[in-house]
């Protein structure tokens, strides 16, 4: 064989040698960590309420993240923080927002490193980290934890990773067998479930504090002799009585007490009944279990009264001028819109209300003139900020930074800063928004011009109720209600102010 040939069949080799690597997929090259400066990270924090063997809190974890990053010369954006607390990552069913934004950035490619205080943190369960490890099949992904790093493209790092959550399964599922096996004990022995304290008991359930046992029964008898939860409620409010949490009673809160099987020393495991309890009983069982047939007397005797459901036009628009709030619909004959804080005892109360069929039909009018106007041929571009607002954004971005100056240099707490950047952002969100270009074709099409009345009419015909309060919303910000000022029978048009959306005409 000649040289040349020996050239050529090397050649070829190298060629099926690069083709080869091709079609198996790009390989990534290890990186030592001064190739990572200035690469993104993400920080995670976790912790959660079940006893674990490590409880470092959330804001001593992203300190210890942050000093990692620091180390390894990794820039951590401010809003990719992302915090799960009082969440365990063991319970499938349990919501994490904090895990799903995670993974929500990585799969769009914005992170390089996930910061974490330990694995664990992150995940608990197998099937989490096969769904991290395939979102990092398409990026380039390395995780760091307080002691070590895991490559989530290397075999042997996913290995160790699989045996470290699968580990930590393993101990949150022996801690659950525990758990239950704790609970079951101390059901058969007659002893109280643990848990929030209850009204009429110490922490522990078993001694009775006599001040509030003395509620307890006044409660049960006033029940019997005729008193509403609300009223109940009322009267306890007003003599500053406070629940077994310190919190304000009301209707709901009275009722669970007239539920509570617990102040007729009756144990409970799982939703059942299953003997006396190894407690003293405030109430005895014969006047526990009259209140429970006089619960289910009245409640039935409601559910008698029924309206027809009415679809109120102006939801998520009609709102109090007294207290800010949004009013809702109550009743169908002589359906109304009314305030939310009618029947609250913590805030002062208001009963302001309105007609719903008459508003409805003004605030109809009102929109019907405003679509017969409007023209979809011209629609809005993007606005100019003023220059008051370019300067009110450029001063709220100063303000951000100064913040972070001093929450780097540990003049702010973690929790401070974030509340203080939370209402700085807002309000750059604020004026950012006269600058969006709100979508019409949709919401509008087939409802402008001068046949705008007759469209709508067919609309209402057709029952697409859900289409009109759409359109509602896009033309009206608000349809606030002030004070009554004319007395009588007649409607009072001038209580009403429409706060129309920034639209074109």
């Amino acid at each position: 064989m000649t040289e040349d040939e020996k050239d050529q069949q090397s050649e070829a080799r190298l060629r099926r040698a690069l083709r080869a690597t091709q079609a198996a997929g790009t390989q990534r090259t290890k990186q030592r960590p001064s190739d990572w400066t200035g690469e993104t990270a993400a920080i995670y924090c976790r912790i959660s309420h079940a006893n674990d063997d490590d409880q470092t809190g959330v804001e001593r974890q992203e300190r210890i993240c942050r000093e990692v990053a620091e180390r390894l010369g990794l820039a951590v954006v401010e809003d990719q923080v992302f915090v799960d607390n009082n969440r365990s990552a063991w319970q499938r069913k349990r919501k994490r927002p904090g895990w799903d934004a995670l993974l929500a950035e990585a799969g769009r490619g914005r992170i390089r490193h996930v910061l974490t205080y330990h694995p664990d943190r992150l995940m608990r369960q197998p099937r989490d980290l096969e769904e991290l490890l395939q979102i990092a099949d398409d990026h380039d992904i390395t995780l760091h934890g307080q002691a070590n790093r895991r490559d989530l493209a290397d075999p042997d790092d996913r290995f160790f990773l699989r045996i470290e959550v699968a580990h930590a399964c393993r101990s949150s599922d022996d801690t659950s067998r525990r758990l239950i096996d704790a609970l079951v004990e101390r059901a058969q022995d007659g002893r109280p479930h643990t848990g929030r304290r209850r009204y009429g008991y110490d922490k522990t359930g078993t001694v009775i504090i006599p001040e509030e046992a003395e509620i307890v029964r006044e409660v049960f008898t006033r029940y019997l002799d005729g008193a509403s939860p609300v009223q109940l409620a009322k009267e306890l409010y007003e003599r500053e009585v406070k629940t077994a949490e310190g919190r304000d009673w009301n209707a709901n809160r009275i009722r669970e007490l007239l539920d509570n099987r617990h102040v007729a020393g009756i144990r409970v495991f799982r939703g059942e009944e299953i003997g006396d309890g190894e407690w003293p009983a405030i109430i005895d069982k014969g006047m526990w279990r009259e209140v429970r047939e006089r619960r289910t007397y009245r409640a039935a005797a409601a559910r008698k009264v029924e309206w027809p459901a009415r679809f109120y036009l102006l939801r998520g628009l009609v709102t109090c001028t007294n207290c800010g709030k949004l009013m809702g619909g109550s009743g169908a004959s002589g359906a109304k819109y009314i305030c939310n804080h009618t029947h609250r005892l913590d805030v002062p109360r208001c009963s302001r209300a309105v007609s719903a069929p008459i508003l409805e039909q003004f605030v109809t009018e009102a929109a019907i003139n405003l679509l017969e106007r409007l023209d979809l041929t011209e629609a809005p571009m993007p606005s100019v900020l003023s220059e008051e607002d370019q300067a009110a954004i450029e001063a709220d971005r100063q303000e951000l930074d100064d913040l972070k100056d001093m929450w780097e240099s540990q003049e702010l707490r973690t929790r401070e800063y974030r509340d203080m950047r939370k209402t700085v952002e807002a309000r750059i969100a604020e004026v950012e928004r006269k600058m969006i270009v709100r979508p019409v074709t949709e919401v509008l099409d087939g409802l402008v011009g001068p046949h705008a009345r007759q469209s709508w009419e067919a609309l209402e015909k057709s029952g697409d109720r859900q289409r009109l309060n759409a359109v509602m919303r896009f033309l009206f910000a608000a349809v606030k209600i002030k004070a009554a000022v004319k007395r009588g029978r007649q409607f009072d048009y001038g209580r009403i102010d429409i706060e129309q959306n920034p639209i074109w005409i």
